[in-house]
């Protein structure tokens, strides 16, 4: 008898306990596909790329659980890759929380996170974040642990709280986050290589780092943070902001110019295309 193909969650824990992760973010399914076909073991899906790129608004809260749940079974769906994604605050109280861990198993994820801001939240890496007292945030997160199904999904936990009160706060609620069912520890902004040591020190067990540009974290690579004892580094909106750059670049040479054929040799080809979608095998290679 065959043995049972493992799931995406377990495939992911397989590899965390061998090496230190890279999960670049995914804004899109098409991203998605990218990820995988670059080699990538996992992927990452941002609340801030979700809301900017297919909502079009701020990370600031706005993005509902029905949406990110779509988004997150359009991105499973293409690809076979472990993902896990951005779950804001859970979508509200502990009962959301536990529903968003069913919807977003229900979609095909790995797992996700989860973080201690009140709502409406804020990007992880600007001013004006408030945390719920802590008490709050493991019973949202107990919840949570208690409605997966596949005993691997992986719920992480990350606090805000390095950039809202204080280190040792941070510190403190991460192993109350671990006592309360947590598998992972997210601490966001930090914002120094020692920074970083000093909490894999102070909360020893996977821990994931947030390689964010224009933030206030200092570019470490990911050699960097598998040395200081890190497991997973996601890269969460990096395609968003080269791919925006190319488009808004493109955009002003086809005003000024009148014509894009000054942008081909930037430009992925349609039979690029046609690869990265599977196109022949879908559609038994009928030309467009």
């Amino acid at each position: 008898m065959n043995e049972p193909t493992p799931s995406r969650a377990a495939r992911l824990r397989a590899l965390l306990r061998d090496h230190t992760v890279v999960l670049p973010g995914a804004f899109s399914a098409l991203t998605a596909r990218a990820i995988e076909r670059a080699g990538f073991e996992a992927g990452y899906l941002s609340g801030g790329a979700l809301a900017n790129s297919l909502l079009g608004v701020p990370d600031v809260g706005l993005t509902t659980l029905s949406e990110a749940a779509w988004h997150a079974a359009r991105c499973a769906a293409v690809t076979t890759i472990p993902l896990i994604s951005d779950a804001d605050t859970g979508f509200g109280g502990p009962e959301n929380a536990a529903r968003t861990v069913v919807e977003f198993e229900r979609a095909g994820l790995a797992g996700l996170h989860l973080e201690d801001q009140e709502f409406p939240k804020r990007c992880g890496h600007l001013a004006g974040k408030r945390l719920v007292p802590e008490s709050e945030f493991c019973e949202k997160l107990a919840a949570a642990v208690a409605a997966r199904r596949d005993p691997d999904f992986l719920i992480i936990a990350r606090t805000d709280a390095c950039g809202v009160t204080s280190y040792d706060d941070a510190v403190a609620r991460a192993h109350a986050y671990r006592r309360a069912g947590a598998d992972a520890i997210f601490p966001e902004a930090l914002t120094s290589r020692e920074e970083f040591a000093r909490f894999a020190r102070d909360v020893p067990g996977p821990l994931l780092a947030n390689m964010t540009e224009f933030g206030r974290t200092p570019y470490l690579t990911v050699d960097e943070f598998a040395a200081l004892g890190y497991r997973m580094v996601i890269f969460p909106v990096t395609l968003q902001r080269v791919a925006m750059r190319a488009v808004c670049d493109a955009l002003t040479e086809l005003r000024q110019q009148g014509t894009q054929q000054g942008l081909l040799d930037r430009m992925q080809t349609r039979q690029e295309l046609y690869e990265l979608l599977g196109y022949e095998a879908t559609v038994g290679g009928r030309p467009a």
